[in-house]
């Protein structure tokens, strides 16, 4: 393993940078890096600045003079891992296993019996702690999993934690090792915290032979980065944190600190920084490295508080400090992390716990009081929605001081039912907004919560420069002209971002060349379909920060349909001539994770022939990780309750780059991938869509549609594509001053007609939304490649809300005349494209134009 320490830095270096902290400036990684070195009198003055800091942010927190621990109890749920850490005693093999008796993962009956001893003794944590994805590695382990039936690590991980939640009150903290996006779904719902080490950055580390994390694939610190971006995506109180003295510089280890910092300040979601020291144990493979120093440990706990600011809570583990208790409390620490009563720290299996009585009088020593917390930060606690579960909540507010947030000290754990709030399907709020958008609009242009939901937004700003900045254009666009009319499957990249940026004449060239492949694939018709939207919920905190349609329940303009209120609209559109509902909602904490098959059942239980479009992936997601089901379980499921297909909604654009500037937490490109795919498989159709115009550029246009058409090579599931352009008034991302003002007319043009170019011949229908571009724009895109005008809605919030001009309604008519304005025919279709019975064909022209008196609906 390479040492990269380079030497000391030099005086004059080191008094500059710690004459920068004692006066509260900025760091800079070389300065930090820089003051990691001190020792020493230096030492006591930088710790001297840090504690500052530290005293001032608990001063702004209401407790100060207070430093905090949990009680809690280690639950070791399997030694196994796949990875290899060469400084690691936790983890064993098998063979070793079955010698000593035990069993590949505690089962069930010993892992509540850990959680019961502990609540005796008055701990309210369980930290679930464990090698990663060891069915991976391990066979013994997959066999355990199947014959317990666990499809893998994490479910168990979710049983377990709901067993320790209901049968003895204490609250689960899990650490799982590296999570996906989808696994902090599903475990969110089960623990008020999670957590996962960062460890370092230094890449050299993992990738390098010798290196201790070299053959852990877990390891690599972009994965491990990115699940604490996944953490912050998805409101997870979260804790992380570094481990110094492995072999890592200075400057990298300076990095990780900023790195910590970039994701607290995006996203806030760090509730506490572990300073981690190093220390060698007998029969591993670094058993003769040097432990890192008391000194260094300190002097990283300071740069780390100076670097992190006073809002920060760091944590050093005090069974590995050698009693030098009051070196690290005035380094800055206000944590002392996890200590346990019962159970060894089974990471550091040599270091015992200090007794609390005895941590308490050293602590005090140090001028400090020391009180319990729980598992959850206060300060989490407080924020509420959506960092809590509401099936958390009863258990968190049974153990936390309601003044303080902290822990009460007399309280014992009791066990409390895990389940989903009584209000399941409650009628809400402003429950006729689907009718007064239009006539009254929305209270204000922004939710109560817009400086806080989104995240940071100078951050946010920095992060979208790069994405926005236009590409050059060197293909000639005559000769891509050339190709798309000849043959458009035979488009290079090159040539089909030149077209992306066609204007003037080329543009004009490039739309007839659509137009008339939309002529010989689909013919002359204009399709349209008599629908309803139902969008049964806006309560919603996803955090899309283009979306102006999702409120907190707290809202003037939130609302939430009742189960018979869905019923009834859905029996009112199809006594007009509906063949289908779409509906969809936002992700609302408290409705049952049964909500969606509630629905679609609820729907197809009064009007058993519509069909019943509903459900975006996102929606889908949020099923699954609320019921604990699969992905395909849960589509299963639903099909099995009514629904018919799924809206290819929540794609926004299908790259992770642009996509993390649009939401906070909306799923990952690859997931919205995973449950388009999956949904094809079991039968359910969809529609795609694309939303462009706000922060993005043709070269992500282009990347959106060659994603789609391979899925549709792969699978021909689906139905339509939908062009939706991006509506700006009231999005927030336009409020902030970082997105577009939606797209140009030339940038509608072109992405018809190459959607029309670019997804020929394997998804023939492209849509326009005259919602969004009114009837002018929608006939203008028919000329440019388009062929189907979509829905007449009866109802349509999310767009409005958002400032779209153009009303929830069309009548047949009214869309017949946007066909008309092209030159062309048209006729009404089903979600599928098939031809509408003649009854539903009938009873939608005896109502047409009469709907505006027809659908609203008394509460």
């Amino acid at each position: 393993m390479t040492d990269a320490q380079p030497g000391r830095p030099t005086e004059n270096a080191m008094r500059r940078a710690l004459k920068r902290a004692r006066d509260g400036v900025a760091l800079d990684t070389a300065e930090a890096a820089v003051l990691l070195q001190v020792r020493g009198e230096q030492l006591r003055d930088l710790s001297a600045s840090a504690a500052r800091v530290r005293d001032a942010g608990l001063e702004a927190a209401g407790r100060p003079g207070v430093i905090t621990y949990s009680k809690k109890v280690f639950i070791p749920l399997t030694r196994l891992c796949r990875d290899r850490c060469h400084y690691c005693t936790f983890v064993t093999v098998p063979g070793k296993l079955r010698r000593e008796g035990h069993g590949m993962y505690l089962s069930p009956d010993e892992v509540v019996e850990v959680a019961r001893q502990g609540a005796a003794l008055g701990c309210k944590e369980a930290l679930f702690t464990l090698g990663d994805r060891p069915e991976d590695r391990w066979p013994e382990a997959r066999e355990w999993l199947d014959a317990h039936g666990y499809d893998d690590t994490l479910a168990y991980v979710r049983a377990m934690a709901i067993r320790v939640l209901e049968e003895t009150g204490l609250l689960p903290h899990l650490n799982p090792g590296v999570m996906s996006w989808t696994d902090l779904q599903r475990l969110k719902p089960v623990a008020p915290s999670l957590g996962m080490m960062l460890e370092t950055t230094a890449t050299r580390l993992w990738s390098e032979p010798g290196g201790p994390h070299h053959g852990s694939p877990d390891k690599e610190p972009a994965v491990r980065l990115r699940v604490l971006e996944d953490a912050g995506r998805s409101n997870v109180p979260f804790t992380t944190g570094v481990l110094i003295g492995i072999g890592e510089s200075y400057e990298e280890r300076a990095d990780a600190l900023f790195q910590l910092r970039r994701i607290q300040r995006q996203y806030q979601s760090i509730q506490e920084v572990i300073v981690q020291n190093f220390r060698a144990k007998p029969d591993t493979a670094m058993r003769a490295m040097p432990d890192a120093e008391l000194e260094e440990l300190a002097a990283c706990i300071a740069v780390a508080r100076h670097i992190l600011g006073p809002a920060a809570r760091i944590q050093a583990p005090p069974n590995l400090v050698d009693a030098e208790y009051a070196l690290i409390v005035g380094a800055g620490i206000d944590d002392w992390g996890g200590v346990s009563p019962l159970t060894p720290d089974h990471v550091n299996p040599e270091r015992p716990w200090p007794h609390i009585d005895q941590l308490a009088e050293r602590t005090r020593e140090s001028g400090f009081e020391l009180r319990e917390r729980l598992t959850v930060y206060p300060e989490f606690i407080a924020r509420g929605e959506p960092w809590l579960d509401p099936r958390l909540l009863p258990h968190v507010r049974a153990l936390a001081d309601p003044e303080t947030g902290l822990a009460r000290e007399d309280a014992l754990p009791e066990g409390l039912p895990w389940q989903e709030p009584d209000e399941g399907f409650t009628a809400t709020g402003r429950t006729d907004l689907h009718r007064t958008i239009d006539t009254e609009g929305r209270t204000g242009d922004r939710r109560a919560d817009f400086d806080a939901v989104y995240g940071d937004w100078e951050a946010l700003r920095e992060q979208a420069a790069p994405g926005m900045v236009p590409q050059r254009i060197d293909s000639d666009v005559r000769e891509a002209l050339a190709q798309a009319a000849d043959d458009p499957t035979r488009l290079s990249d090159d040539q089909a971002l030149a077209l992306l940026h066609a204007d003037g004449p080329a543009l004009d060239a490039l739309c007839s060349i659509a137009d008339d492949l939309r002529r010989a694939t689909v013919g002359d018709e204009v399709t349209y379909i008599v629908t309803r939207n139902i969008n049964f919920t806006n309560v919603c905190y996803t955090g899309c920060r283009f979306c102006a349609f999702a409120q907190r329940r707290t809202d003037a303009d939130a609302y939430t349909l009742s189960l018979d209120q869905v019923a009834d609209r859905a029996a009112q559109a199809w006594e007009v001539g509906a063949t289908e509902v779409c509906m969809q909602g936002g992700i609302h904490p408290d409705l049952p994770g049964t909500a969606y098959f509630d629905i679609a059942r609820a729907v197809k239980e009064r009007v058993p022939g519509m069909h019943v479009h509903a459900f975006s992936p996102m929606e889908v997601v949020n099923g699954a990780s609320r019921t604990g089901l699969s992905i395909r379980d849960w589509l299963t499921a639903a099909k099995e309750a009514g629904l018919d297909s799924i809206p290819g909604t929540a794609a926004e654009i299908l790259d992770d780059e642009v996509r993390w500037v649009l939401t906070k937490g909306k799923l990952p490109a690859a997931d919205w991938i995973e449950v388009v795919r999956t949904a094809h498989e079991l039968g359910l159709r969809s529609s795609s869509t694309m939303m462009y115009g706000h922060v993005d550029q043709p070269r992500h246009w282009l990347g959106h549609f060659r994603t789609l058409a391979a899925i549709q090579q792969e699978t021909g599931g689906f139905t339509e594509f939908v062009t939706l352009p991006f509506i700006h008034t009231n999005a927030p991302v336009y409020l902030a001053g970082i997105a577009r003002p939606g797209p140009t007319t030339r940038d509608n043009r072109a992405v018809t007609a190459m959607a029309r170019v670019l997804l020929h011949p394997h998804i023939t229908n492209i849509q326009t939304s005259w919602v969004k571009l009114g009837a002018e724009g929608a006939a203008e895109m028919l000329r440019s490649g388009a062929n189907d005008l979509g829905g007449t809605l009866m109802e349509e919030t999310i767009s409005r809300m958002a400032g779209s001009r153009y009303g929830s309604y069309r009548s047949i008519e009214d869309l017949r005349a946007i066909a008309t304005l092209a030159g062309r025919p048209a006729r009404p279709r089903t979600t599928l494209y098939g031809e509408v019975p003649a009854e539903r064909v009938a009873a939608a022209e005896a109502s047409d134009g009469h709907l505006p008196e027809l659908l609203p609906l008394a509460d």
